[in-house]
């Protein structure tokens, strides 16, 4: 299983604070965000490899980010070609990395988290079971369990939690589920909710189903949200959602950025 995190976006809503740097690789704490959700997915038995997706304006500084990983005693060597894609470190995580670059520099010419995730899949020639991840968010439960709910489910599977705020509800994509929860329907940010189930950006597509992730966007897929995938997905193949047994903190302003650091700093996450 590879682990795909989708981190091409230009996270405009933080304004300067990621003009130039990527919101994935912020510090909370003594580590960054994207930094904590590896330190989690890592010690998956079944992922062996570690794919993040950037753009061009970002991935020399994830490159470098990559090395400072690098553990020298290992006597490892960072892989680099000369257009950062892909560049290659082993670190402290015991899985290799890679960093592919989209070759998009701006927020107006970004390829869409869709179009993101194929690039990855056809530049590698991707055949494999594939965990897709935003990177900014901080998780209180372990992938594992995700990992652990698709395999016994035999699907794809998408993640899902109770958002009791119809409002909030409004601005992401809603399921809903039979008893066992198996996805009757996905909603992209319905107007009137027919769930109170909220759909995260993290998800599980089995290598049997790749084919209609490959062929999505020509087939009327949306590109720019992970979970317009998700949506497609589920009009044609059976998945289920596990719900989350735990909370998620989504970095996605410069308020949330902020108060995830006053809880790091007080020793709460």
């Amino acid at each position: 299983m590879k682990n795909i995190v989708i981190a091409a976006g230009y996270a405009t809503r933080l304004g300067e604070l990621t003009r130039n740097f990527p919101k994935p690789l912020l510090k909370i704490g003594d580590n960054t965000i994207l930094g904590r959700m590896l330190d989690d997915i890592d010690r998956i038995p079944e992922i062996d490899e570690h794919i993040i997706i950037t753009n061009h304006k970002f991935a020399p500084i994830f490159a470098q980010w990559a090395k400072e990983q690098w553990s020298k005693d290992e006597g490892q060597k960072t892989k680099a070609a000369l257009d950062l894609s892909p560049q290659t470190a082993d670190r402290r995580w015991q899985k290799p990395i890679t960093i592919v670059d989209d070759g998009t520099e701006t927020n107006e010419t970004r390829l869409g988290a869709v179009c993101d995730l194929l690039f990855a899949m056809d530049k590698f020639h991707i055949d494999d079971d594939l965990l897709v991840v935003a990177a900014d968010n901080l998780l209180f439960f372990s992938f594992q369990e995700f990992v652990d709910f698709a395999r016994a489910k035999g699907t794809s599977c998408i993640m899902c939690h109770e958002q009791p705020s119809i409002e909030k509800l409004q601005r992401t994509g809603v399921v809903e589920l039979d008893a066992n929860n198996k996805v009757l329907g996905m909603e992209e940010k319905p107007q009137v909710p027919k769930s109170h189930w909220a759909v995260p950006p993290f998800y599980i597509y089995l290598k049997k189903d790749l084919d209609l992730v490959r062929h999505s966007v020509e087939n009327g897929c949306g590109k720019d949200a992970p979970g317009n995938l998700a949506h497609y997905m589920v009009e044609h193949t059976t998945m289920h959602a596990w719900p989350m047994s735990a909370g998620r903190f989504d970095i996605g302003s410069l308020d949330t950025y902020y108060e995830a650091c006053e809880l790091a700093r007080a020793g709460k996450i």
